[in-house]
């Protein structure tokens, strides 16, 4: 029991407690996370212009299609660590820590070689308009040379949330956020370097936080040290990595391929739908951290409850970050409801782009409740090893009947509003789905089968 008391156990204690102890941090952690590229765009938007916001802005929908499926798969291995700490086994922790680390290796390698690559055809593929894609390519390749960082740091955070420890992430993030702002105020508005620059300044501050995560992981003694030695790839545990993570990767990649879709119909539009749909989508990252926060705390909670075989705690920890994550997202999605064109202001005051975005945002906001619902039900069963089911409610309608949809109304009508729309609709037919399945499926059982 040694390993328990260096970190966070959750299978002893109040579980509303120990999940809003969790999530405060994680909450705190992906606002300054969020903070990398908003404040690129803040910057960005201020001081170099309408074209370099849309290069800038548009990057969210790229950067997840190439990264969602090794964050997938580390997401997996997360999971397949929290089970063992949960259980007590502290050879089994270590060795699924050492194989993960070894995976972020290679795919920060390879996410590298992609990224830098094949910018252009990336963004020719988007439609990109042709007055942004000078600044656009040369956002992403700069972006992309510090992939490796952008992935070793999730995969050590990982690490860390899976037994439980979710503020060191937070100090570590801290410290980064500010350092990117920092940057990105002395490149920008100070040099009056281009947009590259502000790329840069990302890359920075996320290799200064594998830093700070690495001299923790590296302490002796403890059940997370790694050792260099070690770092490879266990085969069994590799496979349980992929078993777990990879329903969860093709996932992510497929909905970002679906989110590629859905920005370059977006992208046809012009520049200025481009800017508002960019800093909608920057609006809506931090509008929804408090319910992906819970989430997080939940599959953490359920990997170790369930891997302690507390069956009936699970399903109570289940039950309340669903709950919560459903009325914090509407409350959020009221509140932005009605400050919408305030709060695309802050970015852009382009009157097309303020325009644009609050049609998007009043659109939406009001349905986040079934946004949530969704993103919860999918927690849990991530939690519970049960991965495959919610990739293929994700893969049915986030994307396939999201795509059909879009392309049907586009062929029909042409007007960007009906684009919009696509998402409340998606949320809502796979909410009703999840809901099926979280009631009459043997989730709590999913280890174990």
């Amino acid at each position: 029991m040694q390993a328990k008391e260096q970190t966070k156990d959750m299978t002893v204690g109040s579980p509303y407690a120990l999940m809003v102890g969790f999530a405060m941090p994680v909450f705190l952690s992906q606002v300054f996370q969020q903070l990398y590229n908003t404040a690129d765009a803040f910057i960005v938007g201020k001081f170099l212009g309408t074209n370099a916001l849309a290069a800038v802005t548009s990057s969210g929908t790229l950067i997840f299609l190439l990264s969602s499926l090794f964050m997938g798969i580390a997401m997996g291995g997360g999971i397949l660590i929290s089970r063992y700490f949960g259980a007590g086994d502290r050879g089994q922790v270590s060795r699924a820590i050492h194989t993960l680390f070894a995976f972020g290796v290679v795919s920060g390698g390879i996410l590298t070689v992609i990224g830098v690559s094949f910018t252009p055809v990336f963004l020719e593929w988007m439609q990109t308009d042709p007055e942004v894609m000078p600044e656009a390519v040369e956002y992403f390749r700069y972006y992309f040379l510090g992939a490796f960082a952008m992935v070793m740091y999730n995969i050590c955070c990982s690490i860390m949330n899976a037994l439980g420890d979710s503020r060191r992430p937070l100090y570590y993030l801290v410290f980064s956020s500010v350092l990117n702002v920092v940057l990105d105020v002395v490149f920008l508005a100070a040099f009056r370097w281009g947009v590259w620059a502000a790329a840069i300044a990302t890359v920075v501050s996320q290799a200064s936080s594998v830093v700070l995560c690495m001299v923790h992981l590296l302490e002796k003694g403890k059940v997370y040290t790694l050792e260099w030695k070690k770092i490879r790839f266990h085969k069994d545990m590799l496979v349980e990595v992929v078993r777990y993570g990879l329903p969860s990767g093709i996932q992510n990649s497929v909905i970002a391929l679906a989110n590629v879709i859905v920005q370059s119909q977006i992208n046809s539009f012009g520049k200025l739908a481009m800017a508002a749909y960019g800093v909608h989508s920057k609006i809506e990252g931090f509008a929804f951290l408090p319910i992906t926060s819970f989430n997080m705390a939940s599959t953490t909670f359920i990997s170790q409850n369930l891997g302690a075989r507390e069956y009936n705690r699970a399903k109570k920890g289940a039950r309340f970050s669903i709950l919560a994550a459903v009325l914090l997202a509407e409350a959020i999605g009221a509140c932005y409801y009605v400050f919408a064109p305030q709060c695309i202001g802050l970015f852009d005051h382009t009157a097309g782009v303020v325009a644009l975005g609050t049609r998007q945002a009043r659109t939406v906001a009001l349905f986040y409740f079934l946004l949530a619902f969704s993103h919860s039900i999918a927690a849990v069963c991530r939690g519970a090893g049960k991965a495959f089911a919610p990739m293929c409610i994700m893969l049915s309608v986030w994307c396939v009947l999201r795509i059909s949809y879009i392309v049907s109304v586009m062929q029909l009508v042409g007007e960007i509003g009906y684009i919009y729309w696509a998402y409340p609709l998606t949320w809502g037919v796979s909410s009703v789905i999840y809901l099926i399945y979280y009631l009459r499926s043997d989730w709590v059982h999913g280890f174990e089968r």
